[in-house]
């Protein structure tokens, strides 16, 4: 039987760039005032993530489109007393980092696209921090890198060469994050994005990521109300209420890291959590961004394992789009 912790998380209450480059702090008094609207719906949340656990652990699911494995979740009740000081606000003003692009961010809820990995189920729940309760039809975008540290769309751009020598060998000295246009190819795979259901948990299909020189393992993630999306499946326009990172346990990190293929990015070493310049700004008051993992089949992570978050997000705070 294996234990798991839910934890009440998300992003940055800092701002912290994806990438080396200008950091834009957000104020203390507004880290502050989303840690009350926080603190204020800790029990709610709790509730919200008993429910989700009890519902998961009596199901068999994670048919994923295209796939033929099931697997049945094994969990003993988790304990919900450590969520309550781990909550935190999403902020739209994050920045997304140089390796978003929006024509390629999917509508699906498998994003792998065949990519060798561990198999990663996120189960993704998303509260609205003004009324503590869960917020239905928010679309949740994420992208990461593949298994040895590339990005689809920035392909031909390597994984082992530090962002700023990238721009010189690109012979660009006036990146701007949003602005300036360094997608390579019209690949998708690690990129997708899928609505939250009437109880405010959508969940999605990726393999664990993989890093690349300066970072530590994460995934991006964005959330949008009011979206409209193309014929194709990518997003047309919509308000942004959230803009973070996602990571990783420690000792999870190298465990999979010893497994084919990420074994064989062996050209840089991997920069851990403490040694990431942006996780600590994610922990900053006390936050957590580590999403919590159970093995899939109840045994063996290597298998696969299933990741479980919720994002608090303050749709007050909105910044509006249109691509």
């Amino acid at each position: 039987m294996f234990l798991s912790k839910l934890i009440f998380a998300a992003l940055a209450a800092t701002t912290a760039i994806a990438h080396p480059g200008p950091d834009h702090a957000v104020p203390r008094a507004e880290i502050q005032r989303r840690n009350g609207l926080a603190k204020q719906c800790a029990n709610h949340a709790a509730d919200f993530n008993r429910r989700r656990m009890a519902k998961r652990a009596m199901q068999k699911r994670w048919e994923g489109s295209g796939h033929n494995s099931t697997f049945e979740i094994t969990t003993d009740a988790p304990y919900y007393d450590t969520i309550q000081n781990d909550t935190c606000v999403l902020s739209p003003e994050v920045t997304r980092g140089p390796y978003a692009w929006p024509r390629s961010q999917t509508l699906r809820q498998d994003m792998t696209e065949g990519q060798a990995g561990v198999p990663l189920w996120l189960d993704v729940g998303v509260l609205d921090m003004a009324t503590c309760e869960p917020l239905p039809n928010v679309l949740v975008d994420f992208w990461h890198c593949n298994a040895t540290g590339s990005y689809s769309s920035f392909t031909h751009l390597s994984p082992n060469t530090p962002f700023s020598k990238l721009l010189d060998e690109l012979n660009i000295t006036d990146f701007e994050i949003g602005v300036t246009d360094l997608h390579t190819d019209d690949t998708t795979f690690l990129r997708g994005m899928w609505p939250t259901d009437e109880n405010g948990v959508m969940e999605i299909k990726t393999i664990f990521p993989g890093f690349y020189v300066q970072r530590a393992i994460h995934i991006h993630v964005q959330a949008h109300t009011d979206w409209i999306v193309r014929g194709n499946g990518t997003i047309v326009s919509g308000n942004t209420i959230s803009t973070g990172q996602l990571y990783f346990d420690e000792a999870l990190s190298q465990k999979v890291m010893s497994l084919e293929p990420y074994a064989s990015h062996t050209q840089v070493n991997r920069t851990t959590n403490a040694q990431d310049a942006i996780f600590p700004k994610g922990t900053d008051g006390g936050f957590n961004p580590v999403v919590s993992v159970v093995p899939a089949d109840g045994e063996d992570i290597s298998k696969g394992m299933i990741g479980y978050i919720t994002m608090g997000v303050d749709t007050a705070a909105i910044k509006t789009f249109k691509k």
